[in-house]
């Protein structure tokens, strides 16, 4: 018998310490799985999600346009020890079942995805790799648990950008992992201790504290986000909008089927006419701030504009007159004025 078996004795804080055992047991409850990990970063708990599940030779399918640090992953790190993915339409379950291969060990999921929120059958999905022996992940940062739950649908192993929703005040950055006490044991002895990609108990007390408000923040962000949105929409300046939840979407009745919600993410195709419109749109806005992440209190942006045009760098597929808003806890009253004011510039 192990008496010092570190996945359930509190050994070294690497491996676990009490106050990260109380967040991961709230986090598999949230997500309904047996167990749960917490990782210094979403990337990481991507990374140790699927390096725990692949091995040289493998294949791996994955949606097309996943996060980036996960196609990094899959397409640059994991390819030098022979592992090869094959990128899907998503939509197309059929496409999914056709690229599976006699190697294939891990189909990868985002649903929706963090950009342009394209979703995937959960249930189908699930039943077509549990038919050919196939792990599960999906990245679920978009819907969060409180809005979405992949386990219920049979997706084995959930991941998120803890950064986001989870923690919800912007001011720690962390991943998660929920699975079966199975696949969260095979993660924690492989990857999770020798990547060494633990978070401090400090850390894990703050995205306690965060817990405790994601409903109420949620829910906030979703209605001032449909009421933003049905402003856009009638807006002239203002092509489409991208939002699952939508009743034009094309994939509306899947997301109702799979999320309860959909949270402050949505994407604004803009008119305009050359990328300095975008660049003066984006100046102009005074009470969205322009980052990368979402989930806090504050109201973001992330044109894609700014990622066209780097020097050294593709640009990105995502056309550089889309803009990806994230809505905070600040009233539909004072962030109607300041993008009025912003559109008016195009």
């Amino acid at each position: 018998m192990n008496i010092l078996n570190e996945e359930h004795c509190h050994v070294y804080s690497r491996g676990n310490n009490p106050t990260v055992e109380i967040l991961c047991k709230k986090l598999a409850a949230l997500e309904h799985t047996e167990k749960a990990l917490v990782t210094s970063s979403g990337a990481a708990a991507i990374a140790c999600a699927v390096t725990a599940h692949v091995s040289a030779g493998d294949h791996v399918v994955c949606v097309k346009k996943p996060y980036s640090w996960t196609h990094r992953l899959l397409s640059e790190l994991l390819s030098r020890f022979g592992v090869t993915v094959t990128y899907v339409d998503g939509h197309n379950t059929g496409e999914i079942k056709q690229s599976i291969q006699d190697k294939t060990t891990l189909l990868y999921l985002e649903s929706p995805n963090s950009h342009t929120f394209e979703l995937q059958d959960l249930e189908a999905c699930a039943s077509i790799a549990k038919d050919h022996g196939i792990t599960t992940v999906i990245d679920n940062s978009y819907a969060s648990p409180y809005y979405q739950n992949p386990a219920d649908f049979g997706i084995d192993i959930i991941v998120h950008s803890g950064t986001k929703y989870i923690n919800g005040h912007s001011d720690v950055v962390n991943g998660v992992i929920c699975g079966s006490a199975e696949s969260i044991s095979k993660i924690f002895h492989g990857p999770y201790m020798t990547y060494g990609v633990n978070i401090s108990p400090h850390d894990a007390w703050l995205i306690i504290r965060g817990m405790r408000t994601l409903q109420i923040r949620m829910e906030r962000s979703s209605s001032t986000a449909l009421r933003l949105i049905q402003f856009l929409k009638d807006h002239p300046k203002v092509e489409r909008i991208i939002y699952p939840y939508l009743p034009d979407s094309p994939q509306y009745d899947l997301a109702r089927k799979q999320m309860r919600g959909c949270g402050g993410l949505f994407t604004a195709i803009l008119t305009a006419n050359k990328k300095e419109d975008m660049v003066r749109f984006c100046h102009n806005l005074k009470r969205f701030l322009m980052a990368v992440s979402w989930g806090g209190h504050e109201s973001l942006i992330m044109p894609s504009v700014v990622f066209h045009d780097v020097p050294g760098k593709e640009d990105s597929p995502v056309p550089w007159n889309y803009v990806r808003f994230y809505i905070g806890l600040e009233s539909y009253e004072y962030l109607k004025p300041d993008l009025e004011s912003a559109l008016a510039s195009l």
